[in-house]
């Protein structure tokens, strides 16, 4: 099992769940597609790809790893292939620029579940055993699992369906722990599509970890379907009630914003830690170490050292491997500047 996260430094450094995937990963889906792949193939394929994303984030220094979210194949839509009741939706658009509208939705035939489980446990026994380190385990949370799903004839409503999402992911989530997860982080980025939902939310996300024993985070950012946001890019309208959920940390996007909205932190005062983004992976610009350093002294003035860990603003699914290996090695170095001033200060 990896380290305990009592050992960790001053401004832990982390990231928010997806690693960018090989080039030849991208053949070898597509060899799979066309059937040309055996189970033991693709289970090799998902392996090796897992074990880079390790690798990579290992050498970088990354103090809590991700296991890049490689089984997966994508943050959200092979969950929908573990749940029974739905029926599929051709998009409505499949040329031009790629965007949300040519990704697949579905409509509910009948109640949701997942008789299996969402596969999330099976990631973690994998990657716990491969690394020494630390692991923050994700999963997306029941409002975006739900957000592609019609409630169809099987529910009365979107919300009637979301509660059928909430049991689901719980089950996952107390799995999880079952299975030796200390730190998981639940990832909803639709709710800034709905940033008016306050209660509702906070709500929704605290019946979720119900009896979830472990360190618990909630990312919330704007989305990054081809490195493309899909919602009004503030958290402002989120506060205060955000802070009501039953998260130990909040892990947030800044970088690619300019740090905008980091005063919120000081705005509304809370015990919470902030996992802030100083890393754009928007971008192909390739952060320098002092600007990140730049970016931490400069979230500083608003939140506690002992409540401040560093993180990319999202994951890096959509950016080449190169550019995210560079951008994670400049996020660490930039961060020991600073975890460095602030230790010769005390």
């Amino acid at each position: 099992m990896s380290q305990s996260a009592a050992n960790l430094p001053l401004l832990p450094t982390s990231v928010v769940g997806s690693y960018a995937k090989p080039s030849w990963f991208w053949t070898a889906m597509d060899a799979v597609r066309r059937g040309e792949y055996g189970p033991t193939d693709i289970r090799e394929t998902l392996e090796d790809a897992t074990n880079i994303a390790i690798r990579d984030q290992e050498r970088a220094g990354v103090d809590v790893i991700s296991d890049g979210e490689m089984q997966r194949q994508d943050f959200i839509m092979g969950f929908f292939d573990r749940l029974e009741g739905l029926k599929a939706i051709e998009p409505v658009r499949r040329q031009g620029s790629a965007g949300y509208d040519q990704m697949s939705s579905f409509v509910a035939v009948d109640e949701l579940s997942a008789p299996t489980g969402l596969g999330i446990v099976q990631e973690v026994e994998y990657a716990t055993i491969r690394t020494t380190r630390p692991i923050k385990v994700t999963c997306p949370g029941p409002l975006t699992l739900s957000f592609r799903i019609d409630p169809g004839d099987a529910y009365k409503d979107s919300e009637d369906m979301a509660l059928t999402m909430v049991r689901i992911v719980n089950s996952e989530l107390r799995a999880l722990v079952a299975a030796g997860a200390s730190f998981i982080q639940i990832d909803e980025p639709r709710y800034a599509n709905f940033p008016g939902g306050g209660r509702q939310w906070s709500d929704l996300f605290n019946e979720t970890v119900k009896e979830v024993d472990a360190k618990l985070a909630l990312h919330i950012c704007f989305g990054n379907y081809q490195n493309r946001p899909a919602s009004r890019r503030s958290y402002r309208p989120m506060f205060p009630s955000i802070l009501d959920i039953k998260a130990d940390q909040l892990v947030l996007e800044f970088a690619n914003r300019e740090m905008s909205e980091i005063d919120l932190w000081k705005e509304f005062p809370s015990d919470k830690e902030l996992g802030a983004g100083v890393i754009d992976i928007k971008s192909y610009y390739i952060e320098k170490p002092q600007e990140v350093a730049e970016r931490v002294r400069y979230i500083l003035q608003y939140v506690a050292p002992e409540k401040l860990w560093v993180n990319p603003d999202c994951g890096f699914n959509h950016t080449p491997r190169w550019v995210a290996e560079a951008k994670l090695h400049a996020m660490v170095e930039g961060t020991l500047m600073v975890r460095h001033e602030l230790e010769g200060s005390r």
